[in-house]
């Protein structure tokens, strides 16, 4: 499957436990939501996704990818250490200019 340049750079990323936050994939002002939180700016959506490796330990297996209204939605297997372990989670990316402008991260 190919992905959308910022978005495989996003799950290339969460393949690595100890990597660092794929950052540059995001524009300056995006934007994540996750687990009923908003994440605003490349320095919030660093320490997001270090605290959530940190607690989860966790990787993402992308399983299919899809286009509606102007997302790049990409269900993804998850793997870590919480207790609904694997999961497959739906990553909706709002992409603007090849970065990451918003991304939602729902069950």
């Amino acid at each position: 499957m190919k992905l959308p340049a910022p978005v495989q750079a996003f799950f290339d990323a969460d393949k690595d436990p100890h990597g660092a936050p794929p950052v540059d994939a995001f524009a300056p002002d995006a934007i994540v939501h996750d687990e009923a939180k908003t994440h605003a700016g490349r320095a919030a959506i660093a320490t997001w996704f270090r605290q959530a490796k940190e607690e989860n330990q966790h990787s993402s297996e992308p399983l299919d990818l899809s286009e509606d209204g102007g997302f790049t939605i990409v269900r993804a297997e998850v793997t870590g250490q919480f207790p609904s372990s694997p999961a497959i989670l739906t990553f909706r990316f709002k992409l603007d200019d090849d970065q990451i402008k918003e991304l939602e991260i729902t069950v």
